[in-house]
């Protein structure tokens, strides 16, 4: 997991980014080690509205790390993500990750 705020900044210059209606991924590609960190900021809400976005972020990278490839990974919660339904930050989650290409089958 990446905690420390070097790591985040590392990503955010050298990765790549794609960005949805919800959802903003930053990916640095790194062979051999797959990292996640989760950030909202406080333009999304409170800090219970705040936790519930990264703990949806969280159950969806679960859902989908097995198709992953190596690297670094910070996902950024925008303020809608906390209205809209889950069918919906799960279409915009996919979304991202194609457009970073970061997944290894693309049969979904």
């Amino acid at each position: 997991m990446l905690k420390l705020n070097s790591e985040f900044q590392r990503v955010y210059k050298r990765g790549k980014s794609a960005h949805s209606t919800s959802i903003a991924l930053f990916y640095l590609p790194l062979a051999g080690e797959k990292k996640v960190g989760y950030t909202a900021s406080k333009k999304v809400g409170n800090a219970v509205v705040r936790n519930h976005c990264k703990r949806r972020l969280r159950a969806l990278m679960c859902m989908y790390s097995a198709l992953l490839g190596d690297g670094w990974y910070v996902w950024v919660a925008k303020e809608p993500l906390d209205s809209n339904g889950f069918e919906d930050v799960q279409r915009d989650f996919r979304y991202v990750l194609k457009r970073v290409s970061p997944l290894l089958t693309s049969n979904e």
